[in-house]
């Protein structure tokens, strides 16, 4: 997949069948808009293509306000080169940016930037300064322009539409079974393994630290996991996500993985954090005596989990 940052000179483009959109998480909605892109391209032997913002907008305009991060820019763009996204054009939202008109939009970007000719939006889609642009405007310019237009309906599962927010409220909740069926997989979070304080190691639990790009991740507590990195099969492991209340230091974020039954160095590995399981919120222990207990009995538990899913897998195999 080709990644591009900037506009390619006017004429130079190649014809591309584009979606767009931020694409958080991408989830089932998402993941639908991708489907048909690629279809689209494959019919008209042109290449996909996917227009994205970094950062969020709303990131932009208020900070302190906007949602928390589903994927880093890394992970999403993994996430579109996995189900065929050919080309994707990172759009870096900014005070320039957020003044470009629709008109100028649909001219610049998807006309003479990207060349497209078949866009792909969803029903809430808009754009341009202040949001000016719609669809209507959007079907206007591409009759005058000579491309097509296409709208992407509402996914919705259980009567609830299938969105970033829905799964951020998923994860937030702790219900990480709920957010993975509106992904279509376990919601995970990947970064390098970085040094930190041994800590883990000295209670008798190594830990693998991750480097996370998430400031204010979606989900924090103790969880049953699967880590992709390590090995050329998904590894058990029980995760930390949080600021570690009975020894933490600071309030960013830290993201600890005591793999189960390995003793290898992953120092620098880039890994993949999936989470399976919520075993429960993190907690202030009166002493790290009273916290390595209890980190035994999360590992007790992780290893039960994978006894029952196995167990019941085999089930399934032998019926």
């Amino acid at each position: 997949m080709k990644v591009r940052r900037h506009f390619s000179a006017v004429g130079a483009a190649p014809p591309v069948a584009l979606t767009i959109g931020n694409f958080d998480g991408a989830h089932l909605g998402h993941q639908a808009m991708l489907a048909r892109t690629v279809a689209a391209a494959r019919s008209l032997s042109i290449f996909s293509c996917a227009l994205t913002f970094e950062p969020h907008p709303r990131e932009f305009f208020a900070p302190d306000q906007a949602p928390a991060r589903l994927t880093s820019l890394r992970e999403k763009l993994e996430l579109l080169a996995s189900h065929g996204i050919q080309r994707v054009q990172v759009c870096r939202f900014g005070y320039r940016f957020a003044q470009i008109t629709a008109e100028e939009f649909i001219d610049k970007i998807v006309c003479r930037g990207l060349n497209a000719k078949w866009v792909l939006v969803g029903e809430d889609f808009r754009f341009g300064a202040r949001r000016a642009g719609d669809l209507t405007l959007l079907k206007q310019a591409a009759v005058r322009r000579g491309f097509a237009v296409e709208l992407q309906p509402l996914i919705t599962m259980d009567g609830e539409r299938v969105s970033s927010t829905a799964v951020r409220g998923a994860l937030a909740a702790g219900n990480v079974a709920r957010a993975q069926r509106l992904l279509g997989r376990p919601y995970s979070i990947s970064g390098r393994v970085v040094h930190n304080d041994q800590l883990g190691r000295k209670l008798g639990f190594p830990t693998a630290n991750l480097l996370m790009k998430h400031n204010r991740p979606p989900l924090k507590g103790i969880y049953v996991v699967e880590v992709r990195g390590v090995s050329d099969q998904p590894w058990p492991g029980v995760a930390s996500l949080g600021i570690r209340p009975t020894i933490g230091r600071d309030l960013r974020p830290v993201l600890e993985v005591h793999l189960l039954d390995f003793d290898r160095d992953v120092y620098g590995a880039h890994l993949r954090i999936d989470f399976l399981h919520k075993l429960r919120d993190e907690e202030k222990y009166a002493d790290v005596e009273t916290l390595k207990r209890q980190i035994a009995r999360d590992v007790v538990q992780t290893r039960e989990f994978f006894y029952c899913r196995d167990a019941g897998a085999r089930r399934k195999t032998n019926i």
